[in-house]
């Protein structure tokens, strides 16, 4: 099972700077049986009460602070830096992050700055925290909480949690030219699926593996990840599900093909999820077995029970 770390208080944990919490139906409920959940409140780990006072980012001649918001000299910088440190053995174990909004510590994007007197700078800062993982983990999935409510941005996050998990355990560990082909190979289709362009320079990294695996590697995860990191669309599925449909052409009745044809344009139309063609294509892999296609992850890259192409 893939670990994911997530604030404290998306678990439902009572440890806000209020004393109140931001639970998350799709963590708690949804996910939670697939995952291994790591939770993490830096405020309340720098030892910090709860409720609290509230802090806030502060831009100071030598760099961005993390201070009480009515008394600039009440620095928590240092203290949640060391903070950081102190968690490094279990975020290095890590295949994805879920964080807070909003929040001075942990929020990803649109946070707060405030100048030296405490007069808002802009509205386009990030939580320390979080700069911090992206410093040290560049290439870890993560996602705030509110945005995992839409649905192709929580696909996303949920894939690239899939593909970190097995490519560090496949890859990473122990980085060879047939590990790297094999993952390749069998993640092919999805990475089609959401960056055809990106498809084609993965492939040409793989092709110069030997003899530089372990760049090589690293190279490939900070490529897969951009590859997955945006929503895909019903265009770049469809174009997919015909290139899987051409492995059948010759073994399909008429009839057939018609019925994966017309499952296929619906599809794109609108009219049917994207499970439907996918079941009639599992159906006819099923009689007329394709050992490249029976180990590619497009047809199930998380586990099928969450739902997320429904």
């Amino acid at each position: 099972m893939p670990r994911i770390g997530v604030s404290a208080c998306v678990m439902g944990d009572k440890v806000r700077y209020d004393g109140g919490h931001k639970q998350s139906t799709f963590v708690t409920r949804q996910l939670h049986s697939h995952v291994i959940y790591q939770p993490i409140c830096p405020e309340v780990g720098i030892g910090l009460p709860v409720p609290r006072p509230t802090i806030h980012l502060r831009e100071m001649a030598d760099g961005l602070h993390l201070t009480d918001s009515r008394n600039g000299m009440l620095d928590h910088t240092e203290a949640l830096q060391s903070f950081f440190t102190q968690q490094l053995p279990k975020l290095e174990k890590l295949d994805g992050y879920i964080l807070a909004a909003k929040s001075p510590s942990c929020g990803m994007e649109r946070i707060k700055v405030y100048d030296e007197n405490g007069q808002l700078l802009h509205r386009q800062g990030q939580g320390l925290f979080v700069q911090l993982l992206h410093k040290h983990f560049p290439h870890l999935p993560m996602e705030e909480d509110g945005r995992l409510n839409d649905a192709g941005l929580r696909e996303s996050f949920i894939t690239r949690v899939f593909v970190y998990q097995e490519f560090r355990d496949k890859v990473m560990n122990n980085p060879s030219v047939h590990g790297l082909v094999t993952f390749h190979s069998r993640h092919k289709l999805l990475v089609m699926a959401y960056n055809p362009q990106l498809y084609q320079a993965l492939g040409r990294l793989v092709a110069k593996a030997k003899g530089a695996e372990q760049t090589t590697a690293e190279a490939y995860l900070a490529l897969i990840m951009k590859a997955l990191s945006k929503p895909t669309n019903r265009r770049k599925h469809t174009n997919v599900l015909m290139h899987m449909q051409g492995y059948f052409k010759r073994h399909l009745k008429p009839a057939d093909k018609r019925e994966l044809t017309e499952q296929i344009e619906h599809f794109r139309l609108g009219q049917l999820p994207l499970m439907a063609p996918i079941t009639l294509l599992k159906h006819h892999l099923r009689h007329f077995p394709n050992d490249y296609l029976a180990q590619q992850s497009y047809f199930s890259p998380y586990p099928q029970e969450l739902g997320l192409r429904a």
